[in-house]
């Protein structure tokens, strides 16, 4: 059957049944079927009548910038979602009397009791989310650089100003190629790549390394970076 409205009151009685023992509307994650029933409602249910519903409603909310990454059928509509039959009546004004419900209620179960069962059954599937989401390996922000190396003079010994800076060795630094580069007068520089990890290195410190050299390096300085 699944939903056929969730605009009116009858509408959002269904989905508020449906989503009493259930803290997502096909899956036990967030899914293009949470983001089809979001869409299809116009605003936010009334907590005070459809406690559910708004619920649900609040917590796919906080989902809607990741919508397009949700896994499962983007294209499907909302109606192909919900009970094979309807667990509520459609039309209020049909529904049974409260009274008559506490009669048949041959379980002796209570809302209070539903809807600690209800929370219980959230809280478990929203911390095994939570936990998948975590185990997601984290990507590591990288750049590449280019660094200009600067000697004294024409009598400077490249070979060991360069030996010098490949020398300097940091978790998240890699060395890359480099070659020299007139400059005026007889005098060359070195221009060399390297490859840095971001939140592990920073350049200012590394310059300063390199400036550190007294005897070979007048300056160094970061002439381009691209990120990774």
């Amino acid at each position: 059957m699944g939903f056929t409205d969730l605009v009116s009151d009858a509408g959002l009685t269904m989905l508020n049944s449906w989503l009493t023992t259930r803290s997502y509307i096909a899956t036990y994650s967030p899914s293009q079927a949470d983001v089809a029933c979001f869409k299809a409602i116009k605003s936010a249910p009334d907590a005070s009548k459809f406690p559910h519903a708004a619920r649900w409603y609040k917590h796919i909310a906080s989902f809607e910038d990741e919508f397009a990454t949700l896994p499962g059928d983007g294209s499907k509509a909302y109606t192909v979602y919900g009970p094979e039959k309807s667990e509520v009546t459609l039309n209020p004004a049909k529904a049974p009397d409260a009274a008559e419900d506490e009669e048949v209620d041959l379980f002796g179960s209570s809302d209070e009791e539903e809807d600690a069962e209800a929370v219980r059954i959230r809280e478990e599937r929203l911390a095994a989310y939570k936990e998948k989401k975590a185990a997601k390996p984290k990507t590591t922000a990288k750049s590449v650089v280019t660094l200009d190396v600067k000697p004294w003079d024409d009598e400077t010994d490249m070979a060991a100003l360069e030996k010098s800076v490949r020398g300097i060795e940091k978790d998240g630094l890699v060395w890359g190629l480099s070659k020299l580069v007139p400059v005026g007068f007889g005098i060359k520089k070195m221009q060399i790549t390297l490859v840095v990890e971001d939140d592990k290195i920073s350049l200012e410190e590394l310059e300063e390394d390199i400036v550190g050299f007294e005897d070979y390096v007048q300056s160094a300085d970061v002439i381009a970076m691209q990120k990774l």
